[in-house]
């Protein structure tokens, strides 16, 4: 009789610990009685007041709620897929932190995130809106290296190939880099299960291509055997988080970690080259390197987005707009200052 009671402590004991375990798992907003209260209701009946949404399928005495509205979601926003918990969501957050707000409370975040405000549809436009200036950037950085290189400087006479050494790897670098700041723009404007993986598995094979980036040129690394030898344990490393985080755990704390850490090493290894060569742009490297630090502080210390659109990370996406343009200026200024230097030793 005691080992059967013991066991049933035992169980209401797990019972208890694995709630209390998911309080602390979730954010301030989803534990708001009032919230979830709204968000129940909104499920059964469809509606929030007087505002009803096309998206919930229930019914009301009988009746479709879809056929009491007779509202259809338009074609732009149904591709994002919101369906009823998202806009029930949505909506009761919106009207929470009004009313969190006349009592002079700060936003809370809702399920990991921040309390943003949609505009057609789009979950973070201005975040949306600066990455694709800055896949602009990219993409036009890119363009003018890819003219100059091969419209503009001397090509090898029998090959021809270009003098730049590092020709193809940059070549790789603007693909990745456009690669994910518009995956960056899709997660952005819905976030779910497939857009956030896309976009972390981006962000994370750019930074290590730039880590390998980095050590290949600070180091003037030209052997191909070399270049191998360097990059291969990187790619592995790369490599293996991406599938951790994709098939087994999205872990924001590690992946955080994993991130600064490659960007710290990388912006370093820039930092003391541009102290000991005399690159003649480097002055522009160094621009990068402290602009470069300084945003990424803005990863770090997050804040709620002020007037429900512009957050610490939004403001990241701001700042790496003009580095971008000054970053793809030092590759193209070292691609002439690399390529005068060869031409004139085979002359």
């Amino acid at each position: 009789m005691r080992a059967k009671m013991a066991y049933y402590h035992l169980v209401a004991f797990l019972v208890a610990l694995s709630c209390f375990l998911g309080v602390l798992n979730a954010s301030a907003g989803d534990v708001d009685p009032q919230y979830r209260t709204c968000v129940d209701q909104c499920k059964k009946s469809g509606c929030i007041g007087d505002a009803c949404f096309a998206s919930c399928n229930s019914s009301s005495g009988g009746i479709s709620i879809t056929g009491q509205w007779s509202m259809k979601e338009p074609l732009y926003l149904r591709w994002k897929q919101w369906d009823c918990q998202s806009d029930c969501r949505y909506h009761c957050m919106v009207e929470r932190e009004k009313e969190r707000e006349v009592l002079g409370a700060r936003p809370v975040k809702y399920h990991g995130k921040w309390p943003f405000r949609r505009i057609f549809g789009i979950q973070e436009p201005v975040s949306v809106v600066f990455s694709f200036f800055n896949l602009a950037m990219h993409f036009h950085g890119w363009l003018s290296f890819l003219i100059l290189l091969y419209y503009k400087l001397p090509l090898r006479s029998q090959s021809r190939k270009t003098y730049y050494e590092y020709t193809g790897l940059w070549h790789i670098y603007g693909f990745l880099a456009m690669n994910s700041w518009f995956w960056s723009a899709v997660f952005h404007s819905r976030d779910v299960d497939l857009t956030e993986k896309l976009d972390y598995s981006s962000a994370v094979a750019l930074l290590g291509y730039t880590l390998i980036l980095a050590i290949l040129r600070t180091f003037n690394v030209r052997a191909e055997a070399a270049r191998v030898m360097v990059s291969a344990p990187l790619i592995a490393f790369v490599t293996t988080h991406i599938l951790y985080l994709n098939f087994y755990k999205l872990d924001y704390g590690l992946n955080m970690k994993v991130c600064v850490s490659m960007g710290v090493v990388q912006l370093l290894l820039w930092a003391v080259w541009a102290g000991l060569t005399h690159h003649p742009s480097r002055w522009k490297l160094w621009v990068v390197v402290v602009g470069g630090g300084l945003a990424m502080l803005l990863e770090i210390y997050d804040f709620p987005p002020y007037k429900g659109f512009v957050d610490a990370h939004a403001l990241w996406h701001a700042t790496t707009i003009p580095l971008t343009n000054l970053w793809w200026s030092f590759i193209k200024d070292d691609a002439k200052f690399r390529t005068m230097n060869l031409v004139k030793k085979v002359r």
